[in-house]
């Protein structure tokens, strides 16, 4: 690079990061950090730090023995383990948890005081597709979030989401074959 280049570069690069500052000092524009802006209100956009701000949840995962070739697009049921790792999560109220899928699964979170047996299978979604996909559970009672359906995703994906009260909640996947085998665990939210 010339040095011409170099100096021409170096002052647009200067002039974007006095841009950017003077920017974030102006309320009418970014604002300043303390102070809410018209696009966020009704958003809850308090920091969450520390140990129990956010969980992961591994829902579904891909096993090597026998080895395992999903490439190109290869996904065989048989080779997942239809399993939450952990079964159980802890996350301070406000925090969020990630749920890694790997593989048809659906997310499903009820609200505390829910139990497995509480769960009604008679409810159901049937799967689209050829073959036809497994049908999924549809038990609206004390459900607060419902996962995107798992016909119409890539197999792996990550959904995040958040908890602002405490309690335990029940998190299945909605899958029914794999529900009924035990696919489902916790997420306990503390104080």
């Amino acid at each position: 690079m010339k040095r011409r280049e170099f100096f021409q570069k170096a002052a647009v690069a200067s002039a974007v990061v006095a841009s950017s500052a003077a920017l974030a000092g102006s309320p009418g524009i970014l604002g300043r950090p303390e102070e809410k802006q018209d696009a966020h209100d009704g958003h809850d956009d308090a920091q969450m730090d520390g140990p129990l701000a956010n969980a992961v949840m591994i829902f579904g995962s891909w096993g090597i023995d026998p080895p395992l070739n999903r490439f190109p697009n290869i996904s065989p049921g048989a080779a997942n383990h239809h399993l939450p790792i952990p079964h159980e999560v802890k996350i301070k109220a406000g925090g969020a948890v990630s749920f890694i899928i790997g593989g048809f699964h659906q997310v499903v979170v009820y609200g505390p005081g829910t139990r497995p047996e509480d769960i009604s299978l008679t409810t159901l979604i049937n799967g689209a597709g050829s073959p036809p996909l497994p049908p999924l559970i549809d038990d609206p009672l004390n459900r607060v979030y419902r996962g995107l359906d798992p016909g119409l995703q890539p197999r792996d994906r990550v959904e995040t989401v958040q908890f602002p009260n405490p309690g335990s909640y029940l998190v299945i996947c909605a899958v029914l074959p794999h529900f009924v085998n035990g696919m489902f665990g916790y997420v306990r939210v503390l104080e």
